[in-house]
């Protein structure tokens, strides 16, 4: 229960800073990043840097990386990264019993919800994308923000959130930060989505994930505890 009075306050935030802290950086700094941004865009006409980013990204493009950034459009898009996230829930409920079967729901929620967020979101916005001469790629839809953007960031947070305990914590980190950032820097690239649009879908899905996982995780102690037989992947 939250405190009442000033007295209550300090005792309160002492015993409860772990799950506020939580809670202040998972979901509610990500969501006040993708409101300001919102308003940005939608409200003053977006940034300045937008436009200049993407002719700075049309000015150095080559065979070599338009072809980097094509595959990653592929690897990241609506066919495969959908497999590769069944695929490793799969894996994780075989490997993990109930527990692992728990952090597989958790990934393939953290991913659909967040491609389903995308599409809502593009509904409600409905910005249009760049300018279709300058980019590599002709894509329909809307562009705020980057589904593509959104689902791998949220396929790279949740990967991560379910390896944390683990050995392999910060190797899955850093694999899921670089291929977060490796999709998205290809949609500008492409000249698909304006650099506002990977932000915002960066900081959706932060927020969604981080959201998702304090929802979930709590049962998890109690899957571990009542399995202290099976292997956990954490």
């Amino acid at each position: 229960m939250f405190p009442h009075s000033r007295r209550e306050f300090l005792p309160f935030l002492r015993s409860h800073w772990r799950p506020l802290l939580k809670v202040l950086l998972g979901v509610l700094i990500p969501f006040v990043l993708f409101a300001h941004l919102t308003h940005e865009v939608f409200r003053e006409g977006g940034f300045w840097w937008d436009q200049r980013l993407l002719d700075w990204y049309a000015q150095r493009r080559t065979p070599a990386l338009t072809r980097v950034a094509e595959t990653l459009a592929t690897l990241g898009g609506v066919v495969v990264l959908p497999l590769v996230t069944g695929l490793l829930a799969w894996v994780l409920a075989r490997l993990g019993g109930a527990v692992g079967r728990a952090y597989g729901w958790f990934l393939v929620s953290g991913v659909a919800g967040a491609a389903l967020l995308n599409v809502v979101a593009k509904l409600v916005f409905h910005r249009p994308r760049p300018d279709e001469l300058m980019a590599v790629l002709r894509e329909t839809g809307f562009s705020f923000p980057s589904g593509h953007a959104m689902a791998n960031a949220a396929f790279g947070f949740a990967l991560t959130l379910v390896f944390w305990r683990s050995r392999a914590a910060w190797p899955v980190a850093v694999f899921g930060l670089l291929w977060a950032l490796a999709v998205g820097v290809s949609r500008n690239y492409l000249g698909v989505h304006y650099p506002s649009d990977v932000l915002a879908g960066f900081t959706a899905s932060v927020a969604w994930v981080a959201g998702l996982y304090m929802v979930m995780a709590q049962r998890w102690p109690h899957l571990r505890g009542s399995h202290a037989g099976v292997k956990d992947t954490r």
